[in-house]
């Protein structure tokens, strides 16, 4: 399997769609909600979902494409998964934090991941074995070992008054004092746990194209990524719990409320 052919496609594919990305936000945008008024989808997703899928595809037309806007298409022992606008609202306002998140499967496993920050420039990128980078540079996970003085991040659905787990495991960090951001671009924030600028992160009702890339990226930075109750985490299981690896078990008691 030729990875860096593989990353050189991911890469050629994530600065495509930075660079509608970028067109739309100057331009202007047409947008529309999906489930609810706050689900927004604009041009810029769906132009961007369907240039990656057309580059993925010419150049390997064996392989599957999952993605948000147009769901699987393709089968094979190779699968990219695909979120091409992570953080749609905070990109309709102008708020500069989402990004292109593209990754690879290989039968069942996650062998690479690219999460490109579009208005920021920062690139990040991991091949299993190989370790994580920002920007060409390797990252490690944060060195801090107590919950207490850590940075964490969670996030929210978009339906929260008919699913409002989350909110309880909120109140139940902030109750003991802990630092929790909610940024709006879980790519971003699992690519942040592995850089080190993030403790930890979870969250609940994550599609697998919100996570695929940034897993990876944390596990090959040295951080861990299970379920809620420090199980293995699968693609597609409705709770992801990520951290440095040194304050996981703290952190998963705390949203249990011990």
């Amino acid at each position: 399997m030729d990875r860096d052919l593989y990353l050189e496609a991911a890469l050629d594919a994530a600065y495509l769609a930075k660079g509608i990305h970028q067109y739309y936000r100057e331009k202007g945008f047409t947008q529309s909600s999906k489930s609810t008024p706050t689900d927004l989808v604009t041009q810029a997703d769906r132009e961007s979902e369907t240039a990656i899928r057309a580059l993925l595809t010419s150049r390997f037309p064996g392989h599957g494409v999952l993605g948000e806007e147009e769901g699987q298409q393709g089968e094979g022992e190779f699968r990219w998964i695909v979120d091409p606008l992570d953080g749609t609202v905070n990109y309709a306002h102008g708020f500069p934090f989402y990004a292109v998140s593209i990754a690879l499967e290989v039968r069942g496993q996650l062998e690479l991941g690219v999460i490109l920050d579009t208005a920021r420039g920062e690139l990040f990128t991991a091949l299993r074995g190989a370790g994580a980078r920002m920007n060409g540079r390797p990252i490690r996970v944060s060195r801090q070992t107590q919950l207490l003085g850590s940075l964490l991040a969670t996030g929210f659905p978009y339906d929260v008054q008919r699913d409002s787990e989350n909110l309880t495991y909120f109140q139940r960090a902030l109750a003991k004092g802990l630092t929790v951001r909610r940024p709006g671009a879980a790519a971003l924030d699992l690519a942040y746990v592995a850089a080190g600028r993030l403790e930890g992160f979870w969250e609940v009702k994550l599609n697998p194209w919100d996570v695929a890339a940034g897993w990876l990226l944390i596990e090959e930075a040295g951080g861990q990524v299970t379920g809620l109750h420090g199980e293995p985490y699968a693609l597609g299981n409705r709770y992801l719990v990520a951290s440095n690896q040194a304050i996981h078990a703290e952190l998963i008691a705390t949203l249990h409320g011990h």
